[in-house]
Order: C-alpha cells, then structure tokens, then sequence
C-alpha cells in the first residue's frame, strides 16, 4: 500500500513560534541561562535541525563559565539533556493547553488516506513525546494510534541528512516510489529528497522564503473546503490542483516519475 509520511514541526502544527520557542525560552529562565531568543533569533535557530543542537548552539565558552560549567564542550552534554528534557515538558503542556491548532487539511487529509488504505506516519527528528503529543491534538487519539512514530534520537543525523526517512523506509519495509513527504522546511525537503522521497512542501511561518527546489509541490498549506483557497506556491508537476490538496493529488505525486521532480 502506499504511504504518507509527515514531517511534524510546521507541518501537522504550526508548532515553532507558538510553541517551540516560548519553550526554549521558558527553559532558559527556569535554568538562569542569560539568553532569549527573539522572533528574529529563532528565525536563524530553525535552520538547525535537532532541539539538543539548537541549544547547543548558544554555548560559548564565555558562556559555559557565566553558567558555571566546565570549558571542555565535551561536558556539556548532560547539562544540555537536562534543559532539552524540560524544555520537552514545557512544550508538551502547551500542545495540551490547545495553543496550537491542526494546520489546514492535515485531519481531512489523515482521514481519507486512512479510509483509502495508506500507510500513515510520522519522521521527525524532534524528541518523540513532543511529536506523539502534536499528532494526537491534530488528528486525534484515535486516527493518531493508525501512524508509525520515527522520532527524536533514533537516529545519529539530523535533518538536512536523510537519517531519518531511510530509518522509516527501512522500518515500514517500503521504496521510495512507495511514498510521500509532506514537509515544510528546506532541510526536511533536502532530508526527503536524499532518500528518493517525492515531497509535497506546505510552507510554515518560518520556512516561506526558503529554497524547494526539487519539490513536487509547494502550497501554502494543504488547505480545507470550507476555508480561503490554498496559494500554490510551485507547481513543477503541472498539477491540476483546485482550491485545497486532495488525497487524489498526492497520489499523483506518487506515480509521477521520480526524475520529474529532482
């Protein structure tokens, strides 16, 4: 059977601004760590792929000092696990508090493929509770139990590196031409792409000036039918798509050959 695997930061929810980031900063606090991101910091911080090494990016030897930590960047590894693990709980306790809604279509599209037989999951190389919370509160408990979860640390690569997709491909025994990405971001797309994946982009509040060269489509979001209509942001398939995505146009996607789109 075909499968629809999906990136979860800006693409199940728009998670990073609502969520994400007050989280990260939350920690910060919480921990007397002398730093806050602004909008604009964390603009640059999503470029990075992984929570840990976001994190891991403010950590200067001037800073390690300021903290009190050792100056051998090797040490810091624990102190880092700990602020994620928070950071992971603060973020959680905000997908529960409902601040941050499905993005459109991703319930009627979850819901159709499941009807229609697809294999549904999720690869992300954000930490697993976070991601098992965010597709819960976006599809629900029940259609949520119908997707494989490929999360956090299972694998040793970060996006733009393909780690993760190969890992779901390997763990759902698929082929590339048996499945679609739905990502949002150039790293995630960069990640799909280097597996042979065919990927459909719904861009994010931080990702709409980035590059998807090589995506099969690029829309703002997947959109609704009772909602204002999608703006198609490239088209290189020349889909007929109309106001909103349709499973049908996934499945377009899917018997599109591969070389169309690289």
């Amino acid at each position: 059977m075909p499968a629809l695997i999906f990136d979860c930061d800006g693409v199940l929810a728009d998670t990073e601004r609502d969520g994400h980031l007050p989280a990260f900063n939350q920690t910060f606090k919480e921990f007397a760590v002398p730093v806050h991101w602004s909008d604009t910091d964390y603009a640059e911080k999503v470029k990075i792929g992984g929570g840990k090494e976001r994190m891991a990016s403010i950590l200067t030897p001037e800073l390690a000092a300021e903290i009190g930590l050792s100056d051998d960047p090797a040490d810091w590894s624990d102190t880092i696990a700990q602020w994620h693990k928070r950071k992971t709980a603060i973020y959680t306790e905000r997908v529960a508090a409902g601040v941050m809604p499905a993005r459109p279509g991703i319930l009627r599209i979850t819901t159709d493929a499941a009807g229609a037989g697809w294999t549904l999951a999720v690869a992300s190389t954000s930490a697993e509770a976070s991601v098992r919370a965010v597709l819960e509160h976006a599809v629900g408990e029940e259609l949520a139990s119908r997707f494989a979860v490929f999360a956090g640390d299972v694998v040793p690569a970060k996006k733009p590196a393909p780690d993760i997709y190969l890992h779901a491909l390997r763990e759902l025994a698929l082929d590339p031409d048996q499945a679609v990405v739905i990502e949002d971001s150039a790293n995630g797309l960069q990640a799909a792409l280097a597996a042979g994946l065919r990927t459909l982009v719904t861009v994010s509040s931080y990702t709409a000036e980035e590059d998807f060269s090589g995506a099969s489509l690029v829309v703002s979001s997947l959109g609704d039918p009772d909602a204002a209509p999608i703006t198609v942001v490239s088209n290189p398939l020349g889909l007929e798509t109309g106001p909103y995505v349709r499973l049908s146009d996934i499945e377009s996607i899917l018997t599109s050959p591969n070389q169309e789109i690289r």
